[in-house]
């Protein structure tokens, strides 16, 4: 009995915390989420873009008209 109490205790020394990846993906992810790292800031990026675009589409348009 206290053979198989040790091997028991020996073999859950090395398992694994979860019993799938995507166990582990959650936990990993509100994990880094509680750290902070997935934090979005104000990025003024998509309106610069949209802008740059706009104006070439409209100098494109000018050029040929």
């Amino acid at each position: 009995m206290s053979l198989e109490a040790h091997a028991a205790s020996a073999r859950s020394g090395f398992a694994c915390l979860f019993s799938t990846a995507e166990e582990y993906e959650t936990a990993l992810i509100t994990e880094r989420r509680a750290q902070g790292r997935y934090t979005q800031g104000r990025s003024y990026w998509p309106v610069a873009l949209f802008i740059g675009c706009t104006l070439i589409v409209l100098g494109t348009a000018l050029l040929f008209s």
